[in-house]
């Protein structure tokens, strides 16, 4: 009997960057889980639906191995990580790759300007949520003694930026959880490894005065090199990818 194809975790996979990494490791031939939230009438730049029942339908399209599965999932929630990470223990098996790609960005106050209410959803949201998701699967992970966490950090992670400090903050907070882990991890067999994009030709780009420089998709070849490809010698890195 074949070996189960190997399983992948994608937050934040209704659209950009999540649901482009979810293509590409389908196509890997990964069973992968998409984690969203439930579905909007947005549009990506390029007019995409951004829901993530659509995302699952492009992602059944490239899948070389199991069809994908989805799960609404909120990632500033703590019950919604338990019940989603135990879904996927029970129905697919332990995580192989872990991609922790949701995010939100708000832009255009400045600190004090900024509302604790604002401030507390952006990090919960790009940096509790990973913190969440990353306790939710570790003692599987851990038993089975293999396993990668990727973090969807940004460029910003390494600069000031001015009306939008929460979303910076945030994103050095995960490139600081990514290394601790990555050190905490240490002769497991396990990885944790940051990639920071720069530019990307993503929603989340819309009102930042920047172009866009790279695509999802080029990003999510990176992850999926990261996440499957790279010598586990990458643990600890964060990786800067500027276009």
């Amino acid at each position: 009997m074949p070996a189960p194809a190997p399983v992948a975790v994608v937050t934040g996979a209704s659209r950009g960057i999540g649901r482009a990494t979810a293509v590409e490791l389908a196509r890997r031939g990964m069973a992968v889980s998409l984690w969203g939230r439930p579905s909007t009438e947005a549009r990506s730049p390029a007019g995409a639906s951004t829901s993530l029942e659509d995302a699952l339908e492009e992602v059944r399209a490239a899948a070389t191995g199991p069809a994908p599965t989805a799960l609404f999932c909120d990632v500033s929630s703590a019950s919604d990580i338990d019940a989603a990470a135990a879904a996927v223990l029970r129905d697919l098996g332990t995580p192989q790759v872990v991609v922790n790609n949701a995010g939100v960005v708000r832009r255009g106050a400045l600190v004090h300007e900024t509302t604790p209410e604002s401030w507390d959803e952006v990090v919960a949201i790009n940096l509790r949520g990973p913190f969440l998701v990353c306790r939710a699967f570790l003692p599987a992970m851990l038993a089975a003694g293999r396993g990668r966490f990727v973090h969807v950090a940004s460029i910003s992670a390494t600069l000031g930026s001015p009306g939008a400090a929460s979303y910076a903050a945030s994103k050095w907070g995960l490139v600081g959880l990514s290394k601790s882990l990555a050190e905490e991890l240490r002769g497991t067999g396990l990885v944790s490894v940051a990639l920071l994009p720069g530019s990307v030709d993503t929603t989340m780009l819309e009102g930042s005065g920047f172009d866009a420089r790279m695509s999802a998709a080029d990003v999510a070849r990176t992850l999926a090199f990261l996440a499957l490809d790279a010598p586990p010698a990458i643990t600890g890195s964060a990786v800067e990818m500027f276009g």
